[in-house]
């Protein structure tokens, strides 16, 4: 007989259900539908058809011998193969200019496994069936040949393999390449047939609203808005998908989720690293638009989000995301330089080790102006959190490498505060999203003896000993949901367009200012600026 649900309901770990006893409890009845929601309807389950074996399908990779692919999408493919998450009809047929034929390719795959797998052990055997699987054809995106080359090689594949209609078109390829392939695959009748078609395109979803806008208009002339994924990683993560079965699986917390309870929001994502290798990219974009526009509005978005209406289906939790992102204030040219702080990182120590400034890092313009750094305060303009602040932190060459969201409660109106000091969060929650997944609550205790000395004191989850398995890479995830056509943990057009609205009137008036960069060391939080901005209203950054 089974035992009461493990208090945190996480997803793809419970697939039991809950004692009788709980599920008839008439105080529970509420939960218990958000709950059965949860369970039954994506994402908090997994796919029937990962059971039945029914994802057969062909990946079309282009960029196929570029990082990305090397890094993340060959790792985490080969981990589903090991899993028996891929039906014995999936197929990867990879495509980019380098000459290489079929042998050639899954020697380098081979090689990427090996070296970039980091907790999965290499099987022999599983790779040579998985081996079997991938294909390549050589060729120029510019060139429309290559188009009909794919069309030959896939028919061929179909029909030696006997696996299904059903493509998936996986952009890792330069941003500007996107609508000239998208298009391409229109011209050749690759984007229609028998199966189904998805297109899987990655950041940066144009550099403004305008171009965002003109990106999805000339991809919807291939493509169906349901037929493309948006793919941020971050979204990915175990960690944050728990936020929402933390919210919404638990009934003892949304009554304190809003401006009543909660004092303010940090969400911070920092890297100790510098640009390792993404020198051209990241000096055209900076910390704003790579990381805030995208990764840190989705998790703001996700922790405000309300419970949708209509269960836990990926355009109904869309739907809850556009509203909050729709509804945060943007900046006035003069609040920018109040509730904005650009940064750039100058030499300085990190592990140890000296390490170099940005302006100093090779192939970077020794004036560069990019920010390396960026903090916003930003507001929701709804009846949940209205006049709550959300501050929003990001940079490189940072003291460690840390993405946590902390919701800091306000304190209790007649707190007995003896022996506490005033600046210390007694009433605090921390999603971990890494290196350590986990959740830890931080509350007032009496401290053991005589007299009413309070200190703080933390309750901690870890999923990786809480569970005893490991669990899965990001892209492990958005992989197997695109596959499967669950589309929850990837943007829509609209949610994009709203992140650029909050992001474009800084990018403006940051344009319009010259900073005396850089104006942080590496290994150092960032610019005393950012402190500054939570000074003003008597909060300070979390460092721990």
């Amino acid at each position: 007989m089974e035992g009461p649900i493990h208090p945190m309901m996480l997803k793809r770990r419970d697939r039991g259900k809950l004692d009788p006893a709980q599920r008839s409890s008439p105080s529970d009845i509420g939960q218990r539908s958000v709950r059965e929601s949860m369970r039954l309807e994506v994402p908090f389950q997994d796919h029937p058809q990962f059971e039945q074996g029914l994802l057969a399908c062909t990946v079309i990779i282009f960029g196929a011998d570029g990082d990305l692919m090397k890094r993340k999408l060959m790792p985490a493919l080969y981990r589903l193969a090991y899993d028996r998450r891929l039906s014995p009809g999936f197929v990867v047929l990879g495509t980019s200019r380098t000459p290489l034929s079929d042998e050639q390719f899954r020697a380098k795959m081979l090689d990427a496994v090996k070296q970039f797998s980091e907790d999965t052990k290499f099987d022999e055997y599983v790779w040579r069936a998985f081996a079997n699987s991938l294909f390549y054809v050589a060729g120029d995106i510019n060139d429309s040949q290559l188009f009909q080359n794919l069309g030959t090689r896939l028919a061929e594949i179909k029909l030696a393999r006997h696996t299904s209609d059903n493509v998936v078109f996986y952009l890792a390829i330069q941003p500007s390449k996107y609508v000239a392939v998208a298009q391409s695959v229109g011209a050749v009748g690759l984007g229609r047939g028998d199966g189904w078609r998805r297109l899987i395109v990655e950041k940066p979803f144009g550099f403004d609203v305008a171009s965002a806008r003109e990106l999805s208009s000339q991809l919807h002339r291939a493509f169906d808005e349901s037929e493309i994924y948006r793919m941020d990683h971050y979204l990915g993560k175990e960690a944050l998908q728990n936020i929402l079965a933390f919210r919404f699986g638990n009934g003892i917390f949304e009554p304190l989720w809003n401006r009543r309870y909660v004092n303010h929001v940090q969400i911070t994502a920092a890297e100790s690293v510098g640009l390792e290798g993404r020198v051209t990219y990241y000096q055209e974009t900076g910390a704003l638009a790579d990381m805030i526009q995208n990764h840190l509005l989705q998790i703001l978005a996700t922790i405000a989000m309300e419970s949708p209406s209509t269960g836990f289906h990926a355009t109904s939790i869309h739907d809850e995301k556009s509203k909050v992102l729709r509804s945060i204030k943007p900046m006035m040219p003069e609040e920018v330089r109040r509730r904005a702080v650009p940064g750039q990182y100058g030499p300085g120590r990190i592990g140890g080790e000296d390490v170099r400034g940005f302006r100093e890092e090779p192939n970077v313009n020794s004036e560069a102006r990019t920010e390396t750094f960026a903090a916003l305060t930003l507001f929701i303009e709804n009846q949940r959190w209205a006049g709550v602040p959300f501050y929003l932190r990001t940079g490189k060459r940072m003291p460690k490498r840390i993405t946590e969201i902390a919701i800091q409660f306000n304190d209790a109106p007649l707190a007995v505060t003896e022996g506490v000091s005033v600046d210390c969060a007694s009433n605090e929650l921390v999603f971990r999203v890494q290196p350590e997944e986990g959740i830890s609550l931080k509350f007032l205790s009496k401290r053991p003896g005589p007299g009413m000395t309070l200190r703080p004191v933390s309750m901690d989850f870890h999923q990786a000993s809480s569970f005893g398995e490991r669990s899965p890479s990001a892209y492990e995830n958005v992989l197997l949901d695109a596959i499967a056509g669950d589309a929850s943990l990837y943007t829509r057009q609209d949610m994009v367009e709203a992140g650029w609205s909050v992001v474009e009137p800084i990018q403006d008036a940051w344009r319009e200012k010259q900073f005396d960069f850089p104006n942080y060391a590496a290994g150092t939080w960032g610019p005393a600026a950012a402190d500054e901005m939570l000074a003003r209203r008597g909060h300070r950054w979390r460092t721990s």
